[in-house]
């Protein structure tokens, strides 16, 4: 039987936060029984968080929206009281309202940090997949109805992926800079050749600089060592090696000894 869950494709989200809206619009104040008492104030079933990385002129926003991931095998369901939470037969992990009553130890359980106390109603809730929505013959979620960017799709979803959430995208460390000539300081260094290299030496990455002089390489792994090699004709080559543990702008690298003709 095919699975069907959220795609969220961290590179197509805006932050606009329609997801957080349209979640609290069908919840807040609203029961949609068995599955999900009404959202109180202050629970963010879907949250975006922003993400802020780099320096100086080279900074990047990335907006992640964060939901239960509704895992395959859940350490909430393993550890509620009797018929406090179970896991459907489409996967969907349920807090059942009346049976999960007290269960103040919930929000531990869960390795997302994706689950809320509801004080008023003495209940653990969070994202139920909008079930009542499955049960009703709709295949979608509020959620992914809302994105105006198509972000957060619902649909069939790799039986490879933990639970029905899969989160694509999500931010990696990033390395840039901008390269200038010494002895031409107003003058673009375009299309100088930039090359990254691994801790062993590999060519990984090799690009040219843009009309302004900048660079930059993408999806990098944090906490491993690069070299940056930067090239160009009658100028002496620049090496660079570093351990990137985060995002990180490495300014202007100024390219000297420019020899005559």
């Amino acid at each position: 039987m095919a699975k069907y869950g959220l795609t969220i494709d961290v590179e197509k989200c805006c932050g606009c936060y329609a997801c957080f809206l349209s979640c609290r619009d069908e919840y807040s104040g609203k029961s949609h029984l068995p599955t999900a008492a009404a959202q109180p104030e202050g629970h963010q079933w879907i949250r975006v968080e922003e993400i802020e990385h780099g320096t100086g002129s080279k900074v990047k926003v990335d907006y992640v929206p964060w939901v239960c991931r509704h895992c395959g095998d859940p350490e909430c369901v393993k550890n509620a009281p009797a018929g406090a939470a179970f896991k459907r037969d489409d996967g969907i992990v349920i807090f059942d309202p009346e049976k999960s009553k007290g269960w103040d130890s919930a929000q531990k359980a869960c390795p997302h940090g994706v689950v809320f106390w509801n004080q008023g109603a003495g209940i653990p809730q969070k994202c139920t997949l909008c079930a009542h929505m499955r049960d009703a013959g709709e295949k979608a979620t509020r959620c992914s109805e809302c994105c105006p960017t198509g972000a957060i799709v619902y649909g069939e979803i790799p039986e490879s992926v933990d639970g029905l959430v899969q989160i694509l995208g999500i931010p990696q460390p990033f390395l840039a800079g901008e390269v200038a000539y010494a002895d031409l300081p107003s003058e673009p260094a375009e299309g100088v050749t930039v090359r990254l290299l691994d801790e062993s030496g590999a060519l990984l990455s090799e690009c040219k600089t843009n009309f302004l002089g900048d660079f930059e390489f993408n999806g990098l792994a944090a906490d491993c060592f690069y070299q940056i090699i930067i090239e160009r004709d009658k100028y002496i080559s620049k090496e660079i090696t570093l351990e990137l543990r985060s995002s990180t702008n490495l300014g202007t690298i100024m390219l000297s000894g420019r020899e005559e003709n």
